[in-house]
């Protein structure tokens, strides 16, 4: 089920909200247990058991690693504990890569499982190892409660595709919470606003790209077309899905902490990874980064840990080279910024530094979009000329201008500009009672647009929803 459905906005949410407020306190969890395991096995009815397995698992060895503080059994709690989320993960999700690379290497036959992947294991797997991982490091406190432990696990507004929520940041919301009609309400804007980023503008983008890469006379401008749709759609696609998140998560009374920060108005890459999927970079950083050694010790120990951790970070995306090779092409260009393309990029003026960024992450994405790589190298080569085509032609010409409204508006909404316009007009008094009378008025505006294409159209894809 997804959150831009008719289904889930018209139906599961009402049916939720409805028996979450009229319940009493401490019914609340099993309200919100109880309706994130339907919204799982609406969406995956077979594997909605690994889930409760996997929330299974770190409970009962968190509860060993408590027992056993300061012991060896801690330890191996721990051990056995990352050992089964893991297995679990390279079952479903690389089981098959490995099997296809072995049987290429040296020619065997082995059959492929072709299992269809747990929606959102990648993103659950991390979330419950983070738990147990911070309950051995004495980070975060032990839930007690398997009904308490279950509900972080499983709650459905961020469970499959983020943000990766860690315990200890929402562990007193898990016990006691408040609620409020100022939550309530800012939770509804940050949700719509999110729906309308992912409807509105993602989806359009999408037909865009569709649009590029199946045209039927090709060009540069195509291939430019294409890279640089698919780059704002999957921005606006995943960040709007996590507005979504921490909006359904501040009306239940959960304060999520955000994934992004307006990217695309970095000067380098290693802002970019600051400011985009927060929650997967701090998660490396935190679980990976920093126990390999982190950036102390020689420029040698610090490249290993780079090259491990991205390595792992496009793994962790997908099953396939294009993704290992997507994670190793930002490891090395963090590892050039260190040598010395930083000393070059501080020399810059503002505006070329942004135009380094965005031609360098909309490269990767190109790289990220497409599993054969034969694809990604004529599609590489379009884009910087080096086929016998033609730079523009009348077709491409046609979509460019039939776009260029939902363009101009992703590459607008992409910064925060809109967002300090609003926040100097709060400045004024007079101003500020206009914005928050017109609030309300443009919210249903949006839901009314948004419900209106979702009844018109088929093409609503998630994309993060693939890993």
């Amino acid at each position: 089920m997804l959150f831009s459905s008719i289904s889930f906005i018209y139906y599961f949410l009402p049916i939720v909200f409805s028996l979450y407020f009229l319940v009493p306190a401490k019914y609340k969890n099993l309200v919100l247990l109880l309706s994130s395991l339907a919204f799982y096995f609406f969406g995956e009815p077979r594997y909605t058991i690994i889930l409760i397995f996997s929330t299974i698992v770190d409970y009962t060895h968190s509860l060993i690693i408590d027992k056993n503080r300061g012991r060896p059994a801690a330890k191996l709690a721990l051990i056995s504990s990352i050992i089964i989320n893991l297995s679990i993960l390279g079952f479903f999700k690389y089981s098959d890569f490995f099997i296809g690379n072995i049987n290429a290497l040296f020619s065997t036959d082995f059959a492929l499982l072709q299992l269809p992947l747990p929606l959102g294991i990648s993103f659950f797997t991390f979330q419950t190892m983070s738990y147990t991982i911070d309950v051995y490091r004495n980070e975060a406190g032990i839930q007690k409660n398997p009904l308490g432990l279950a509900t972080y696990i499983t709650l459905f507004p961020q469970l499959v595709a983020g943000p990766i929520v860690r315990y200890r940041t929402i562990a007193e919301e898990i016990n006691e919470r408040t609620h409020s009609f100022d939550l309530f309400a800012y939770g509804v804007r940050r949700f719509v606003i999110g729906l309308a980023k992912k409807v509105l503008i993602a989806n359009q983008l999408g037909q865009l790209y569709q649009i590029s890469v199946s045209a039927q006379s090709s060009s540069v401008l195509f291939y430019w077309m294409a890279a640089i749709a698919f780059s704002l759609q999957i921005y606006f696609d995943f960040s709007g899905y996590s507005d979504m998140a921490i909006g359904l998560g501040r009306i239940f009374g959960f304060h999520f902490l955000e994934n992004f920060n307006y990217p695309y108005i970095s000067k380098s890459i290693s802002e970019f990874w600051r400011r985009w999927h927060i929650s997967l970079g701090t998660w490396f950083k935190d679980y990976l980064y920093i126990p390999l050694g982190g950036n102390r010790g020689s420029n040698l120990s610090w490249f290993r840990n780079i090259i491990i951790v991205w390595f792992l970070t496009g793994f962790w995306h997908g099953a396939n080279w294009n993704f290992i090779i997507w994670g190793l092409y930002f490891g090395l260009i963090l590892i050039l910024e260190k040598l010395f393309l930083n000393q070059v990029l501080v020399k810059l003026p503002h505006w070329l530094r942004h135009v380094y960024v965005c031609l360098i992450v909309v490269i990767s994405f190109v790289i990220f979009n497409n599993e054969d790589l034969a694809v990604i190298t004529l599609s590489l080569k379009g884009m910087f000329g080096q086929l016998s085509i033609p730079i523009f032609n009348a077709e491409s010409i046609y979509f460019l201008r039939s776009y260029a409204v939902i363009l101009g508006i992703s590459i607008i909404g992409a910064t925060p500009f809109a967002r300090d316009l609003i926040r100097r007009g709060l400045q004024s008094k007079t101003s500020e009672k206009i914005i928050n009378g017109l609030e309300p008025v443009l919210l249903l505006s949006l839901l009314l647009l948004v419900t209106g294409y979702l009844v018109d159209s088929s093409f609503n894809p998630f994309l993060y929803f693939r890993f």
